[in-house]
Formats: C-alpha cells, structure tokens, sequence
C-alpha cells in the first residue's frame, strides 16, 4: 500500500523547497515594469545579492539558469581562441568546460576525479608552466553538485598567487550560496556565478554573476559581447529595462526579495552557514552508521571535503535506483539521481542518490528523510546499518 499521500518531500539538490512565503510574494497580479514598486524593490536585490557573496564589486542579474551564467562569466571575459584552465572535481566544472568550448575557447583541463578536491599545489605547478601567460582565466566549481564535493577556493587562490599568475579566478558557486561560507573578496575571487533556485530558495529562473575590476578589465579589453549577455549595462544601466536586457523577471524579483529577506534580516547569513553545517553533519552521521552493515557511503570521503548543502551516497548495483523508486512512489519522497559518477554502461541512479540539504530545510525535513530512507532499506532489504536514525538525532541534539 503506497502512503505517498500528503505534501510531497523533496530532497534534491536544486530546485530547492521554496518557502510558502516567497510563493506567497510572487502570487500578484503583473506590476508596472517601468516605475513604482518594482523598480525600488529591484535597487534593494542588488546590496542584499552583494552582503550574500560578500563583495564590495558589481552583480549581474540574467534570466536564465546556471548555464546561462556560465555563459554570461565566459562571454564577458573571454574571446574565441583564448586558453582557460578547468579543474574537474566531478560533473559541473567539466560542463562549464562544454560551455566554453562550444564559444571557441581554448579548454585545458585538469581532472581531480570525482572524489577528491583540487590539489592546489598541482594546480600551481601547472601555472608556473604557463610561462607567457596564455592562461587567461582558471575555472572550477566551489562544490560540485554531482560529487558533492567541495573545493578551497582560499588555497587555491593562494596557490595562483605563489605561482606568480595574473589569471582570473571563476568560481561557480550555483550549488553553495547561501548554504556555505564563501567570501568572495577575501578569497581573491574575480567572477563567481550563481543561481536562485538552490539556497536562495527561489523557483530557477534567475542567474547572476558577481565581478570585480579585475574583471571588468577583462571585458573592456574584448572587441565584442553579445547584446543580451554583456554585462556592463545590466551592472550600469541607463533605463530600468537593461537590468535585464528586455522585460524584467517580475514575480522572481518579488520572490527573490521575499528569499532575501528571510536570510539576511530575519536569520543572518552566519547562522544560515550553521544551520546548513549542522543538518549536514546529522546526515552523514545516519550514512556512516548505514555503512556498517551494508554497501552505503559518503562519495567523498573526508568530511573536510565534503559540500555541506548537497552529499553523494554510493551504494551496492542498483540499490540506489531501487531505493529512490520505493522513496518516491510508496512514501513520497524523491530523492536527487546520480548524475555523471557512474560507470559508461550504468543507468543513472543505479548504484548512486544524492540528498539536497539546501535552502529551506527544518529538523522534522532532515529527519524525516533519513527516517524514509530508512524504512526503504528495511523493506527493500537492502543490508545496511542500524540505528541511523538514532545517530542523526544524537548529533543534532548536540548541535
């Protein structure tokens, strides 16, 4: 008997739950989109978009998804025939590669696996090579939504600097803002990209990308961007509409002030990164106590590299697909497939889930995951470790 009635439980790692009050915000009636209301909620985004990166520099709003800002990052940086270095740490940096190479980049990658973060000093050898500098811009991913893994964007910066590079830093940062500390200026970070619908708690639709001089002489120095992805007139417009270059995203605006508001005034971003930390480590506790008895782990292994808003679970041959189909259709639970880890002849999922623990998440949400998946393992009888549940609440009443 199926009891997958009542709400429906996500835990995918984007699109995040959006909260009843950022739905609420967004359930008016079309606004004026040349003055009024909308354009002085729109000014007030930009501050509050800056305190959650943590720059002083300049942000960018597109309608579009995270590949859409990928796209925005390489138009306003890069021309055709330009080098870029790529550090692969799982799916999403070798997709920004895609996107780069497809606008005539130059990619040289550097791949880490899909367990293990950038080794900086490798990195750094890499650039010491480069001895003209034709390396214009060194990309990777702050945690990579398919590994779960999550990069030091600090060490990695230091070692670009010890290595005396004058390269941009890109860091996309879609899975982890506003889940993850990320200081954008104090890590030396040129171009960082980002979206709504993962810890800003917002439905996809809104990409940004955040830049500082450093960047914006990147863009000067370019004979062409295209009209609609070049940024200096969304970071400088003269007329409301160039914001967006066109009509802009009305009810997301309104939805994205809502989000704003709720984790910067009401919560602080510091206690959003706590919060996000604690629930992350109350899940591997269950993980780790299911890998006792059973073929269930943590993708990456050491928790000092570990995202702390999304976490990859390997499992023995199709017990991840079995378990994600018994979550969702008998308990009404889905739960993230794997994407991009899997062996060339392997069906997504099979042997790989991923929990989403971003955004707008709750005790009874953590807990009544791991409970789900829990009751899947046993009635599925998949092998695994007992008292995953109980392990969860330990470290979360410890907090």
């Amino acid at each position: 008997m199926s009891l997958a009635f009542g709400r429906h439980a996500m835990s995918i790692p984007g699109p995040s739950v959006i909260p009843d009050r950022v739905l609420q915000a967004m359930h008016i009636p079309a606004p004026n989109i040349y003055e009024g209301k909308l354009v002085d909620l729109t000014h007030s985004l930009l501050p509050d978009l800056k305190k959650m990166a943590r720059t002083e520099g300049d942000v960018a709003i597109y309608i579009s998804n995270g590949h859409g800002a990928w796209e925005a990052s390489l138009a306003n940086t890069l021309e055709a025939g330009d080098r870029v270095l790529v550090l692969y740490t799982g799916r999403f940096g070798r997709g920004w590669a895609e996107m780069a190479m497809s606008l005539g980049v130059d990619v040289q990658s550097m791949d880490f696996g899909t367990a293990l973060p950038v080794d900086a000093e490798a990195v750094a050898e890499t650039l010491r090579a480069d001895t003209d500098h034709s390396i214009k811009a060194v990309l990777t991913v702050h945690t990579d939504t398919a590994s779960s893994v999550r990069n030091d964007i600090p060490a990695l910066r230091a070692a670009m600097t010890e290595a005396g590079h004058p390269a941009l830093l890109m860091v996309d940062c879609i899975a982890s803002l506003a889940c993850e500390p990320f200081e954008m200026d104090d890590w030396g970070v040129d171009v960082m990209v980002a979206g709504c619908q993962k810890g800003l708690m917002t439905p996809p639709g809104l990409g940004f990308v955040f830049l500082n001089e450093k960047a914006k002489a990147a863009r000067n120095r370019l004979t062409r961007v295209s009209g609609y992805w070049d940024w200096v007139p969304r970071i400088q417009p003269n007329l409301y509409y160039q914001f967006f270059g066109g009509t802009a995203p009305t009810h997301h605006l309104f939805g994205l002030r809502e989000a704003l508001t709720m984790l910067l005034e009401e919560e602080g971003l510091e206690a959003v990164w706590s919060r996000h930390a604690l629930f992350a480590r109350t899940i591997w506790a269950a993980i780790d106590t299911w890998a006792e008895g059973g073929n269930l782990s943590c993708n990456v292994v050491d928790p000092a590299h570990r995202s702390i808003a999304v976490t990859s679970v390997q499992t023995g041959e199709d017990e991840a697909g079995r378990l994600r189909r018994w979550c969702e259709d008998e308990a009404g639970l889905t739960l993230g497939i794997g994407l991009g880890l899997e062996a060339p002849d392997s069906h997504p999922g099979d042997s790989l889930f991923r929990i989403g623990h971003m955004g707008h998440l709750s005790p009874p949400m953590i807990l009544g995951t791991l409970g789900t998946i829990d009751a899947g393992l046993k009635t599925l009888g998949i092998s695994h470790g007992n008292g995953a549940v109980e392990a969860a609440i330990r470290t979360l009443s410890a907090g």
